[in-house]
């Protein structure tokens, strides 16, 4: 038999997983989440603000760098040095940045200045998405 109440929850535990789906779904695509202007590509201006703002949601004890903890696999031991001219073993935001902005370029094959959804598929676009997320 089923009840007022299973009648009730049925759409909205149906809605929930559509929701949570379309959610996965948006939060899962790089342009939607990033792409300040809505233009449908993502530009180094905008690759900065997110880079900017995880850098910020990543440094807990606010001291103004990331550590190899810190950054959570989001680099290899060998790219944290190769990032690091200072060689104490943190990345400042500056620094952070900088190795953004590489891997933008690597990831600009075409060199229009803007990323498309076509070029963070490649193995640069993942390598700088890793700085994003």
């Amino acid at each position: 038999m089923i009840s007022r109440r299973s009648i009730l929850l049925i759409p909205t535990v149906l809605l929930a997983g559509t929701s949570s789906s379309v959610l996965v779904a948006a939060a899962a695509d790089p342009i939607k989440t990033f792409d300040l202007d809505a233009d449908g590509t993502l530009d180094l201006g905008e690759v900065k603000k997110a880079a900017a703002e995880l850098f910020a949601r990543l440094d807990p004890d606010h001291d103004g760098t990331l550590d190899k903890r810190e950054l959570r696999g989001r680099l290899t031991a060998r790219e944290l040095a190769a990032a690091d001219p200072d060689h104490d073993g943190t990345l400042s935001l500056d620094e952070y940045l900088a190795i953004v902005e590489k891997r933008f370029n690597a990831a600009n094959r075409d060199n229009d200045g803007t990323l498309d959804a076509r070029e963070l598929r490649t193995p640069a676009g993942r390598a700088l998405l890793r700085l994003l997320r």
